[in-house]
């Protein structure tokens, strides 16, 4: 599947919950907001269209030297790597945390039970907070 048929997938599905799409070194980047998060992983995974059933990689980003050049908007962000086994493609999921003093989002443990490590692993490096984690806490 071309990325071009990736991205009318993905704007079909989604629509106006895509705050932006960037196709970038052969592969697609989606922006959402924090409150549509887990209901898009969800239907990432469970839509015969995209069928993204296997969360390669979970990790957050802080932005507040970025390029060592001050950074206008949220500080940290959440990027998930995708692969769709049935589709043969990948595709990065971003989500911007909305508060700096306390980044959170919901988890998607529920979605991908992988997530469970790397959002650990978020939360202990940049203080993340994954809503809904069952076992959020420091790795030791």
């Amino acid at each position: 599947m071309s990325l071009d048929t990736l991205q009318a997938a993905l704007a079909a599905t989604f629509g106006e919950k895509i705050e932006r799409a960037v196709r970038d070194r052969g592969e697609v980047t989606i922006t959402v907001d924090a409150a549509d998060y887990a209901a898009v992983a969800l239907a990432l995974r469970d839509d015969p269209t995209l069928r993204f059933e296997q969360l390669v990689d979970l990790c957050g980003v802080d932005y507040s030297s970025w390029k060592d050049e001050p950074h206008e908007g949220p500080r940290f962000c959440v990027v998930s790597h995708l692969l769709s086994l049935t589709h043969n493609r990948r595709l990065r999921l971003k989500v911007w945390c909305p508060d700096d003093d306390l980044p959170m989002v919901a988890t998607l443990t529920d979605v991908w039970s992988a997530a469970n490590w790397f959002e650990r692993e978020a939360f202990d490096l940049y203080g993340i907070v994954f809503d809904g984690h069952v076992d959020l806490r420091r790795i030791l």
